[in-house]
């Protein structure tokens, strides 16, 4: 099997390689060259220079997107804490985790592309940074990055692993053909520290060796509140001096999403002539979509990338597109209600911690599949909402905005959830620390 993947990946590469290269080009992006293993010159002279230096190989974390990279940040700086003079590398999948990467992540050693699991692209990163320790978040399972990354002596080690129930179900109605596969990939692993009791059960149940699997929580409840930026700070300023109020904050929508966040905007306008709507896109090729869709519904747009903090805030905006990345969470402290999307539509939900954090109670839909276990918490605890349709969002948003008993009282239960439930950072670098000792004492 491994021998007919690499036959796949080796020609799927003539496919991907102009793809990249098109794609690259009409972004700016200098990125191409990192998917097929090639890493900047500064990255390679700083793992070289910090195993010189130290004696010590280097730490490869790969976080794949927003999400990942949240929650790899705190496990980041708590390994250059103890492990100060140990390099730290980060690496994603996503142009949005990338951009992240680089504003959030400010203690790595180095930030870039994971290649394509191509064995000849895997190789050659692997061979620049010579990581004694890999570290994957979540479940990114590349066969051939596994392998290659045991091969040369790096342990792997997979934290806040998950098994979605999509992804299981998928697993499970083609394990006959694929169960053998990933169980090999799966035993590359040294250890898989899961979020939950249930994703440990699927990870064994897929081949994971059941010694080497953990439960230590998910580790995005470790996650801090930013602080809010320069934008978030003009446009507080701009909302007290306009008067504007309520402020709804709909953040990581996604494609199919726009419309029913409108109608409910639109049931929260029609009582409050002065709301405001920060309409946050979840990727960056819905920036224009999501602004071209406000336009065309009636409502006056702004977007975030046309202001020019300093000057006020057009008095007749109704909708500002925030087509930015990295502003949102801090954003969610000036809202007066909040929904995080990818739940309306089937896209798995997002985090619904952002608005916790600032004791803002989290409106989400249905689909929360790669949430799930948060996602009951909240409903349970009272400190979140479960809405079906845009017309039963902008409803609970009425509710929350009129009620302030019962907005304050949902917001201090969602702050005080997600306090309870910190730890899993904690835990999980308990785990890799041996690791390391283990490793450090067999040099």
């Amino acid at each position: 099997m491994y021998f007919l993947y690499r036959i796949v990946t080796a020609l799927s590469m003539i496919v991907l390689a102009p793809y990249y290269a098109v794609r690259g080009r009409r972004r700016g992006e200098n990125s191409v060259a990192q998917r097929f293993g090639k890493l900047p010159p500064e990255i390679a002279k700083r793992a070289a220079a910090a195993c010189e230096s130290s004696g010590v190989s280097a730490i490869w974390i790969h976080a794949v997107s927003v999400g990942e990279v949240l929650a790899a940040k705190p496990l980041v700086d708590e390994i250059k804490q103890r492990f100060p003079q140990r390099a730290v590398f980060v690496s994603t999948t996503t142009e949005t985790g990338q951009r992240l990467a680089r504003e959030r992540i400010e203690r790595a050693d180095g930030i870039f592309y994971f290649p394509l699991d191509w064995t000849t692209a895997v190789r050659r990163a692997l061979a620049t940074i010579q990581p004694q320790i890999t570290i994957i978040m979540e479940t990114e399972i590349w066969p051939n990055f596994l392998r290659e990354a045991k091969r040369q002596g790096a342990l792997v080690i997979f934290v806040n692993a998950r098994i979605s129930e999509k992804s299981f179900a998928r697993f499970k109605r083609w394990e006959f053909f694929v169960g053998e596969f990933f169980a090999r990939a799966l035993r590359d692993a040294d250890l898989l520290l899961a979020q939950s009791p249930e994703d440990a059960a699927r990870l064994s149940e897929m081949g994971a060796a059941e010694e080497k699997v953990e439960v230590t929580g998910n580790l995005k409840y470790d996650g801090t509140a930013p602080s809010i930026s320069k934008f978030g700070a003009w446009l507080g300023s701009q909302i007290r001096q306009q008067e504007r109020w309520p402020v709804v904050i709909a953040g990581s929508v996604v494609e199919g999403e726009e419309e029913a966040v409108l109608a409910a905007y639109d049931i929260v306008q029609r009582r409050w002539r002065r709301a405001l709507l920060v309409l946050a896109p979840r990727r960056p090729d819905r920036f224009d979509a999501a602004a071209e869709i406000s336009s065309a519904a009636g409502w006056n747009v702004v977007r975030r990338c046309a202001i020019e903090i300093g000057k006020p805030l057009a008095e007749n905006a109704d909708v500002l597109v925030l087509d930015s990345i990295g502003e949102l969470a801090g954003l969610y402290s000036l809202g007066d209600a909040a929904f995080v999307g990818g739940s309306l539509v089937k896209a798995g939900g997002h985090n619904i911690l952002e608005p916790a954090w600032f004791s803002k109670p989290p409106v989400f839909g249905q689909s929360m599949e790669n949430f799930r276990e948060m996602a009951a918490k909240f409903l349970s605890a009272h400190a979140g909402v479960q809405v079906h349709s845009g017309q039963q969002l902008g409803k609970v948003w009425v509710q929350l905005i009129e009620d302030n008993t019962l907005r304050e009282r949902m917001g201090r239960a969602a702050r005080e959830l997600s306090e309870r439930n910190r730890g899993a950072t904690a835990r999980a670098m308990a785990r890799i620390s041996e690791m390391i000792g283990s490793a450090e004492r067999k040099n």
